[in-house]
């Protein structure tokens, strides 16, 4: 009678199988959560070199007189340019005259498009220029608001309403505009009749750009005050509450100024480079100016415990900051460019294998770049460093036009390795 075999045997060599298997898979997944080569890509980036301040926006103003009663009416913008004797506001007796006067204007706006769609015929071309007149202040109207400038955005609502409302009348008969026109008339005599000896205006003594805000700082900071200021001078200033006007003032002439205090080392280097390179300082203030304004460093004031006041000087888009005063700002003084890759890329040396294939270095700056499958080292000159980058350019004794030495030049877009086991150039990475 023949015997079964053992269940015994097959048993252990079930287990032994299954451990092999585990151990083999175990070999793997630690090699694979433990693999040390990890790349990113390099590519091309500026740094800006900037000089943090908070200073005073300095100007020639003029304060307009404040008409004491009656309802104030401004008719210009901020930052509006009027000529010596324009009129700046309207000081109406009462609530009914500023009322009448709303009519007025709103009666003229009227008359003005019946007269726009009158005079033009109403052509299929006027049509399509006013259509693409809308579709612009739409988007001009969007940007305002986005940009949280709502005080254009409200004059380029203005605007806008005109423009439809000519577009609506392209519709209408050439009889119906000639009779709203006659009766629109009438009605403005009537008006203006009535309006005579209820309102006084208030003129422009100069020439000059319009502001409605007055801070007290009109008669405190001016340019001539601005000569020898100290630092503690500086942040001692306070507003005049005597220069107070509900008219507004006028902004002088095309020059603006920004004094600052900063360390005597910073306005040192600002002389420097100012003198090296002219048109070399542009000033960017944190809010208020949309770009980048050139400035001269004007002057600089006597030392107070290392720190001095800087002037710097502007003669651009004035009309733009007449809101400023008290402004944090940069002063931008450069940038460098260079390809950006993390700082542990950055290698001192360079390791490879030798005849007898063993693993030597030798000294020379440059990054591993992943070719293929291959560790390049590719020689770089460092031209900026930061805390968690650096930027790089292909070392200056390489040739591209050498096919050996093109090959070795980083570029952008390249796959630089951050991290790997026993590296060297030529080896192969799995």
């Amino acid at each position: 009678m023949k015997k079964k075999p053992s269940g015994i045997g097959t048993k252990l060599l079930m287990a032994a199988l299954f451990l092999g298997v585990a151990a083999y898979f175990g070999v793997q997944a630690v090699q694979y959560l433990d693999d040390p080569l990890g790349v990113t890509l390099a590519y091309r980036y500026e740094v800006e070199h900037t000089l943090d301040l908070t200073g005073f926006v300095a100007r020639e103003e003029r304060v307009l007189p404040d008409e004491g009663g009656g309802l104030l009416r401004v008719q210009r913008a901020e930052g509006e340019r009027v000529a010596a004797g324009g009129t700046v506001a309207s000081v109406y007796a009462d609530q009914a005259s500023l009322d009448r006067q709303a009519e007025i204007d709103s009666l003229e706006s009227r008359v003005e498009q019946l007269q726009y769609a009158q005079d033009l015929a109403l052509a299929a071309e006027t049509t399509r220029k006013l259509d693409a007149q809308i579709s612009q202040n739409l988007l001009e109207y969007r940007r305002f608001l986005a940009a949280d400038r709502l005080y254009d955005a409200e004059s380029t609502a203005l605007e806008l309403r005109a423009l439809v409302l000519k577009r609506d009348y392209s519709d209408a008969g050439s009889g119906d505009i000639a009779a709203e026109l006659q009766q629109l008339g009438a009605r403005l005599l009537e008006l203006r009749s009535q309006a005579e000896g209820s309102v006084r205006r208030i003129t422009a003594p100069e020439a000059g750009l319009y502001s409605a805000e007055v801070d007290g700082f009109e008669t405190v900071l001016t340019p001539d005050t601005l000569e020898g200021l100290t630092p503690s001078a500086l942040s001692a200033l306070a507003a005049d509450p005597a220069a107070a006007s509900r008219t507004g003032k006028l902004v002088l002439g095309d020059e603006w100024y920004y004094a600052a205090a900063l360390s005597v080392e910073d306005a040192a280097a600002l002389l420097e480079l100012q003198g090296e390179r002219e048109g070399a300082l542009l000033l960017r203030f944190s809010k208020g100016a949309d770009r980048d304004l050139p400035v001269t460093l004007e002057s600089v004031g006597p030392q107070e415990s290392g720190r001095v006041v800087a002037v710097f000087r502007g003669s651009a888009y004035l009309r733009e900051l007449t809101l400023l005063r008290q402004q944090r700002a940069q002063i931008v003084t450069g940038s460098t460019a260079g390809i950006r890759v993390p700082r542990e890329c950055l290698r001192a040396q360079r390791a490879y294998l030798n005849e007898d294939g063993k693993v030597v270095s030798e000294e020379g700056t440059g990054i591993y770049c992943l070719v293929g499958r291959e560790a390049r080292f590719k020689p770089a000159r460092l031209v900026y460093s930061a805390e968690s980058f650096v930027l790089v350019e292909p070392a200056p004794e390489l040739n591209p036009e050498v096919s050996g030495d093109a090959k070795r030049i980083i570029r952008p877009g390249e796959q630089v390795i951050v991290s790997a086991r026993g590296l060297f150039d030529g080896k192969v990475l799995q």
